[in-house]
């Protein structure tokens, strides 16, 4: 029996001050590689996969900037959920 893929996609706001940042992105990229998803991130035309903590960096996405996040594959319901979980708790970061 085949798995299904299904696809998602929602969009977020950066809400941490000092945005998607290094430790931020490290965090995304182990949460993100912890799924059977294919998860990328676009933000202002550029679109990167969420295993590279260098892509996602080079986003510059800063507070208040929406992103959009796509995952796709077995467990993307899942992944897109956590993600975004994540994200909107500032990454678990202190102010």
């Amino acid at each position: 029996m085949s798995q299904q893929q299904t696809k998602c996609q929602q969009t977020v706001l950066i809400q941490n001050r000092l945005g998607l940042h290094a430790r931020a992105a490290i965090k995304l990229v182990e949460l993100a590689q912890s799924f059977d998803a294919v998860i990328t991130i676009s933000a202002d035309d550029r679109e990167v996969t969420a295993d590279s903590v260098m892509g996602l960096l080079l986003l510059d996405s800063a507070q208040g900037q929406h992103i959009d996040i796509t995952a796709e594959g077995s467990q993307a319901e899942q992944a897109l959920s956590a993600i975004c979980a994540l994200i909107e708790q500032k990454f678990d970061e202190e102010e």
